[in-house]
């Protein structure tokens, strides 16, 4: 399937059309759910990903799993144009959108690796990625961890 017909059935799919962008580009990786391209600020739709400074345990000994995310969005990308289809803005200003490397879908691909979990207070979109990332301990799944959702609110200051 080409990108653009990936696009449309997406834009089909999104009940907020009118308001809906399409931002292409080079990306700068943050971390493992948010991207910037040029002077676009994104937010990956649907994903949480564990926070730069987050640590999980395998065999009770700490990794940096945050940090692993990061790194495994920016293997995936690998310098490539990125292409985002946006859906709506966050309270901090930032486009959430669902993205596409090489007609991968960006978002579902960090999910079903178990870089990412599947954001259920903004969506049910991964929910079947996660589960696959789960049962075959992927990524993150292979160790213990507090969901990012969570490690943020336990550490806002």
């Amino acid at each position: 399937m080409k990108t653009s017909l990936i696009i449309i059935l997406f834009l089909l799919s999104v009940t907020n059309i009118g308001n809906s962008k399409t931002i292409l580009g080079k990306a700068r990786i943050i971390d493992g759910d948010t991207i910037h391209i040029k002077s676009n600020k994104i937010r990956l739709h649907g994903i949480d990903s564990p926070e730069t400074k987050q640590t999980c345990k395998i065999d009770n000994e700490d990794w940096y799993c945050g940090k692993q995310s990061t790194k495994e969005l920016k293997n995936l990308i690998n310098n490539q144009k990125v292409e985002c289809v946006t859906n709506d803005v966050d309270r901090y200003n930032r486009y959430i959108a669902v993205c596409f490397v090489n007609e991968i879908n960006i978002n579902q691909w960090m999910v079903k690796n178990g870089w990412a979990i599947a954001y259920r207070y903004y969506s049910k979109d991964y929910v079947v990625e996660e589960k696959y990332a789960n049962d075959n301990k992927l990524g993150i799944w292979k160790s213990e961890f507090i969901e990012p959702y969570a490690y943020r609110r336990q550490n806002k200051n």
